[in-house]
C-alpha cells in the first residue's frame, strides 16, 4: 500500500469482522443472510415465500458516466443472489463549488439505466457539502428473489464458471477517464470497443439463466477475479484448483495490462459473473448462456481441502488511476 495515500478500497476481511460484521442491530428472526464476506446482498425473509434483497454501493473510481454504473454495480449485486432488482435509492453530496448541471447529469444518468433494467427509483438524499472534492454516491438496490443461495452450500467438485471477460468494468473506467494513459496503447477502433462495454456492464441476463441451478453467484467487483474468488472461499471455508489461464481476459484488456503493468485478473470487474455450480448441471447451464449469446468460460473447481487465509487481492485500478500521463507502472 502506498504511504502517501493512506488506505484505499474496501477493508480486507479480517479487518470488516473484526470491526464490522459483528454488531448487527437487533437480532430479526426474518434476517436470512445478513452482513458477510462475499456476500452481495442481505436476504430478508417475506410473506409468500418470497425474500426481499437488498444491497448498497458506492461508485468511488469513475467520473465519466458514474450514474450508469452506479445502478448496475447495486441491481448486479440483487443479480447475483439470483433476485430481481426493482426499487432503487440513491444518496448523492456534491463539492460546494458544484453546478446543478452535474447532478441533471448523473440523475439522467441514472434514470436511463434503471429504466432498461425495469428498476423505478423511489428515493435517496441530494446535497452540496463542504469539504468535499469529488462527488460521492452511494446507492441502495432492493428486489425480490425466489431461493436463498448461500456460500456454504458450495461443495466439493462443484465447477467455477465466470461470464463475459474479467477487467470490463475497471478498462471501462481507464478509457473514460484516463483516456491518456491508453493513447499510444490503443487504436481508435479498440477505444471505441472498450467504451462500448459500458452497454453489457449488467449480469442479469446471465443472473436470470444460472439462478435456479447455481449453488453460489458473485459479482467480481474491486479485487476482480482474484478477490472475488478470494471472498466465495473464505465464506464457503473451501479451497480451489485455478486454471489462470482460462479465466477469460479480453486480448485488448491483456494488451493494456501489458504495457501499464498490471494483473487483469485483479482489475474492478463488474459485469462478469461468477458462478458456482453442480458439476452434474454445468454442461447444461454453460450451453444455455451460449444460446443466449453470453461468453462464459469454466475456469476450475472446488476441492476437498479448507480455505487458507491469504493476503486480500489488491485492486488494480486505484493504482492506475493516479499514474501521470503516459507513465508506466
Amino acid at each position: 500500500m502506498d504511504a502517501k495515500r493512506g488506505r484505499v478500497g474496501k477493508l480486507p476481511p479480517p479487518v470488516l469482522e473484526r470491526l464490522v460484521l459483528g454488531l448487527r442491530g437487533f437480532e430479526r428472526r426474518e434476517v436470512m443472510v445478513g452482513p458477510s464476506v462475499g456476500e452481495d446482498a442481505a436476504v430478508i425473509g417475506w410473506p409468500a415465500g418470497r425474500f426481499l434483497l437488498a444491497a448498497s454501493d458506492p461508485i468511488v473510481g469513475a467520473k465519466a458516466g458514474a450514474g450508469r454504473l452506479l445502478v448496475h454495480v447495486n441491481a448486479n449485486d440483487i443479480a447475483a443472489k439470483g433476485g430481481e432488482p426493482a426499487y432503487f435509492l440513491a444518496t448523492l453530496i456534491f463539492p460546494s463549488c458544484g453546478a446543478e448541471g452535474d447532478i441533471a447529469l448523473l440523475m439522467k444518468e441514472m434514470d436511463e439505466a434503471c429504466r432498461e433494467i425495469g428498476v423505478a427509483i423511489v428515493g435517496g438524499h441530494t446535497e452540496f457539502g463542504i469539504g468535499y472534492e469529488k462527488p460521492v454516491i452511494v446507492g441502495t438496490m432492493l428486489g425480490q428473489g425466489r431461493r436463498v443461495l448461500r456460500a456454504e452450500s458450495i461443495r466439493p467438485r462443484d465447477v467455477i464458471v465466470v461470464t463475459k471477460h474479467i477487467g470490463l468494468e475497471g478498462m471501462t473506467i481507464l478509457a473514460s477517464d484516463r483516456p491518456d494513459l491508453l493513447k499510444g496503447i490503443l487504436s481508435d477502433e479498440e477505444m471505441t470497443e472498450v467504451l462500448r462495454w459500458k452497454e453489457g456492464l449488467s449480469v442479469l441476463p446471465e443472473s436470470r439463466l444460472l439462478r435456479d441451478v447455481a449453488r453460489f453467484m458473485h459479482d467480481p467487483t474491486e479485487g476482480g477475479f482474484r478477490g472475488a474468488l478470494q471472498e466465495v472461499l473464505r465464506t464457503a471455508r473451501r479451497a480451489a484448483e485455478i486454471d489462470d489461464g482460462a479465466v477469460p481476459v479480453h486480448p485488448i484488456t491483456a494488451k493494456v495490462a501489458s504495457f501499464l503493468g498490471f494483473d487483469p485478473l485483479r482489475l474492478i470487474s463488474s459485469g462478469a459473473l461468477l458462478a458456482v455450480l453442480p458439476p452434474e448441471c454445468a454442461d447444461e447451464a454453460m450451453a444455455s448462456l451460449r444460446t443466449q449469446g453470453i461468453e462464459a468460460s469454466i475456469v476450475g473447481c472446488v476441492t476437498d481441502e479448507a480455505y487458507v487465509e491469504e493476503e486480500p487481492a489488491q485492486e488494480e485500478l486505484w493504482r492506475l488511476l493516479e499514474l501521470p500521463g503516459g507513465e508506466r507502472a
